[in-house]
Parts: C-alpha cells; sequence; structure tokens
C-alpha cells in the first residue's frame, strides 16, 4: 500500500492532481482544503496517502496533513461514507469544525454537505462521536499564488463545486453572488470558501 508521496506537482485541480515521482505520474483525489495549500506546478511536494482497493480500480486519496488523513480514514469506516463522500465533507469542513460538530452533535451543521442528509448526520454523531477527538487540525494551508483571471476563476470554482455534489445552476447562483460581493478578483480559494457560505444558506 502507498501510504506518502514526494514528487514534482505536474498538474492540479480543486478535485484532483497527478504527481511526477521519478518519472512516474501518480493521479491523487484531493479534498479542497488540501488544494488550497498546494505550491505551485513544478515545485515539489509530499503528501500523506490513503490507498483505496476496488474489485475494478485502485484510487490513491492524499492530504497535506496526517490530520486530515486520519479524518477521512474515520469518515470511510462510517457505514454509507464512501471516499468521494468523505473528501465532500472535508472539503467543505475543516477538520476542526467537523470533530465540533460530531462532538456537539450538530446534525444541521453536518447536513450542509451535499451528500450528506440527516440520517448520514446522525450516523456520522453516532458512530465518530467517541473517536474524533483523536484528531488534531493542523496548520492552515498557505493562500494560493494569484495568477489566472477571474473569468478562469470562475469555471475553476463552478467546476469544483459541480464535484462536490451541488447543482450547476445553485453553483452558479452562489459564484454570481459571491462576484457581485466581490468586484475585485479574488483567488480561487476565497471564491470557493465563499460560495460554500452562500449555499449553506439555501
Amino acid at each position: 500500500m502507498i501510504a506518502s508521496l514526494t514528487g514534482r506537482l505536474a498538474l492540479k485541480a480543486p478535485t484532483h492532481l497527478v504527481l511526477d515521482v521519478q518519472g512516474v505520474g501518480y493521479e491523487v483525489f484531493i479534498p479542497l482544503s488540501s488544494y488550497y495549500g498546494l505550491p505551485n506546478l513544478s515545485e515539489n511536494t509530499s503528501l500523506s496517502v490513503h490507498t483505496h482497493v476496488r474489485e475494478d480500480a485502485i484510487q490513491l486519496f492524499g492530504f497535506l496533513t496526517s490530520q486530515e488523513k486520519e479524518a477521512f480514514v474515520l469518515l470511510t469506516s462510517v457505514s454509507g461514507v464512501g471516499p468521494k463522500l468523505a473528501l465532500s465533507v472535508l472539503s467543505a469542513l475543516p477538520v476542526s469544525d467537523l470533530v465540533s460538530a460530531i462532538q456537539s452533535e450538530n446534525v444541521e451543521k453536518l447536513t450542509t454537505v451535499p451528500g450528506i442528509g440527516n440520517k448520514s448526520a446522525s450516523r456520522l454523531v453516532l458512530e465518530l462521536k467517541d473517536k474524533v477527538g483523536k484528531l488534531h487540525p493542523g496548520l492552515s494551508p498557505a493562500h494560493d499564488s494569484p495568477g489566472q483571471g477571474q473569468d478562469t476563476t470562475f469555471d475553476d470554482a463552478l467546476s469544483a463545486l459541480v464535484n462536490l455534489g451541488y447543482r450547476p445552476q445553485d453553483a452558479k447562483d452562489a459564484l454570481k453572488q459571491v462576484k457581485k460581493c466581490n468586484p475585485e478578483p479574488i483567488a480561487l480559494k476565497d471564491m470557493i470558501r465563499e460560495s460554500l457560505k452562500e449555499l449553506a444558506k439555501r
């Protein structure tokens, strides 16, 4: 099993990246929280990796902190929570917020995650309340470097939100509201974060 990878960042997107390790490109799926902290393309980075083996595929899930990886493993231990849904949870909620929501039995906060309904949220609380205490959130991810234009940022943010499970029209409406409130160009990570806040209000 692959537990960690260190290499050159060959491609990065809000949902996945490709890490070049001595000439071999590894596709790794990531949460938004890890995406925010990635370096620029062609720079080296290290990931904690969880290898998910299925009958028809082997998938790699990567995280910038061991806390995120531990949270991912805990989430996927819950009945009905697969890797994709676990990534959605970590993309929508920082580990600290996830721990707080589970320990305080805040089902309403958990249901703001696409794909998590009342039953799933209650199951997370029931099965993880006594386990999440060992998670200690790491440092906040580094800021993205500004670079791409606002239109490209809008498209990338829309793609990320749709991949998280939001309907395209809902995602567009939230992004337009964020742009309306922020006439000056903002970083992709900030646009996604503010859009998630808008979507949580609905």
